[in-house]
């Protein structure tokens, strides 16, 4: 059952531009609280990335919580692991930790990004989603914010948060407002950091008798890293008898990260023949296929080429507007991590938003300050470790490769549990929620109810 909004202060009206998936999982969380938003987003309809992504125990718990683990559960399979090859097929190490689960208490899944954005889409009200505004301006007052759009349409509310990714237009207006007022630091005027291009895609089912582990109930997971050559590659079994693979070229120079760079595309489906050509030899442990045959049997909707950038904002909030996922942080893909800070950011911030003492420009800034605070020391560690795992992973020079022997052949597996355990020790709940209890024997940071929703469980028994 849902929380009560029984306090002296009506809820904030929430204007949230950008319907990706730290944005609908905020909406989810914010019909829980019964926080009225609206969505607005910027295309005509979203077109999520097709390869696969992964997550872990930091956001299963509040998944849980908001209705979606269950479901989230039909549509993936786990992973326990994957193995390092060499581009002739020598392997390089086989990862996998024994006995996590029961360390951490979950299984990691896998599954593919568009089914998992269609399962988050499907819990929000249609009629809550307004598509094909672009944000052109935002507005604060003492009292509220208002947005204007590309269409000539307006609207105000109490808080607005950008979920609207990497390029975010409310962060350009936000920080447009605090140049003005001199309050912006140099190093958010900064270009992201920028070194690799990354092709993904999912295939159409295959025949298993094909590709043998393509139909093993855990997920066959390999990474493929070359020699003689700035490209790495990888290849992981998805439901329904399907692979997600992608394809990494590492950049070495400025002037190639510049050529590399598709305006402000993050996401799209852009595919690139020269680079198909440059890789379709390219071997993947599926009973010797190449990734010219995943290419050719992947529709060509499902294939993206996206280019690989990253950068820790510090200003996340100003006034009535915050920022959560990419729109405040991007990180690189090489640890799994970036959608689950996304979506932990709309777990922490919705918590927050539930504790407003006021709808005041202080109320709104100490909830703001409280979800930085929170979110902030470990989206940063994740951030460092995704930097480290790509040069573990992708990187191609020779002290990358030295640091890439060295780690995967003499570091003990107890160390590598460790820092698994340690990752995933953060497990944010919406604290407006009964809370999911702790599974696994490792250690998790304790959480917390909200004071106000423990008050609201008092006067329930009360009467």
């Amino acid at each position: 059952m849902s929380p009560s909004n029984n306090v002296n202060i009506k809820p904030p009206q929430v204007l949230i531009v950008g319907a990706g998936l730290a944005g609908l999982l905020l909406a989810i969380a914010l019909q829980k609280a019964n926080i009225p938003f609206e969505i607005y987003e910027r295309s005509k309809f979203v077109r999520p990335l097709g390869g696969i992504m992964a997550l872990n125990a930091g956001i299963f718990p509040a998944l849980k919580q908001l209705g979606v683990y269950e479901d989230l559960l039909e549509i993936s399979i786990p992973s326990v692991g994957f193995n390092i090859y060499s581009g002739d097929m020598s392997t390089i190490a086989l990862l996998k930790i024994k006995g996590e689960k029961e360390l951490v208490g979950y299984d990691r899944v896998v599954f593919t990004r568009p089914e998992f954005y269609q399962l988050l889409l499907s819990k929000v009200p249609a009629e809550r989603i307004h598509y094909n505004k672009k944000v052109v301006s935002v507005i604060q007052t003492k009292d509220d914010v208002t947005i204007s759009c590309a269409d000539g349409t307006s609207c105000t509310g109490d808080i607005l948060v950008g979920a609207d990714g990497a390029y975010s237009g409310v962060r350009q207006e936000m920080f447009k407002q605090m140049q003005k007022e001199n309050v912006l630091p140099v190093s958010d005027t900064q270009e992201f950091n920028k070194g690799y291009v990354c092709m993904v895609g999912t295939t159409r089912p295959l025949d298993p008798t094909d590709y043998p582990g393509l139909d093993a109930e855990t997920s066959s997971a390999y990474q493929i890293i070359g020699k003689n050559t700035h490209y790495s590659w990888s290849a992981f079994s998805v439901l329904g008898n399907r692979i997600g693979w992608n394809v990494v070229s590492q950049l070495s120079t400025l002037e190639q990260s510049a050529e590399a760079k598709f305006g402000n595309a993050e996401w799209g489906p852009e595919a690139n023949e020269a680079m198909i050509n440059d890789v379709k030899d390219f071997l993947i442990p599926f009973g010797n296929t190449t990734m010219g045959e995943l290419i050719n049997a992947t529709p060509t909707e499902n294939i993206s080429r996206v280019y690989l950038e990253d950068k820790l904002f510090e200003s996340w909030h100003h006034g009535r507007v915050v920022l959560i996922g990419d729109a405040c942080h991007k990180l690189l893909p090489s640890s799994g991590q970036g959608a689950v800070t996304s979506m932990q950011d709309a777990v922490v911030l919705a918590s927050c938003l539930y504790d407003l003492t006021s709808l005041t420009s202080e109320g709104i800034q100490e909830a703001f300050q409280a979800y930085r605070k929170e979110q902030f020391p470990h989206v940063k560690e994740q951030y460092e470790a995704s930097q480290i795992n790509a040069k573990l992973i992708y990187g191609q020079t020779l002290l990358e490769r030295c640091a890439r022997y060295l780690i995967f052949n003499y570091m003990p597996m107890s160390i590598q549990a460790k820092a698994s355990s340690k990752g995933m020790a953060y497990r944010p709940q919406v604290s407006f929620l009964p809370l999911v209890p702790k599974l696994g024997t490792g250690y998790v940071i304790p959480q917390k109810l909200s004071k106000r929703y423990e008050e609201s469980l008092k006067a329930t028994i009360a009467v």
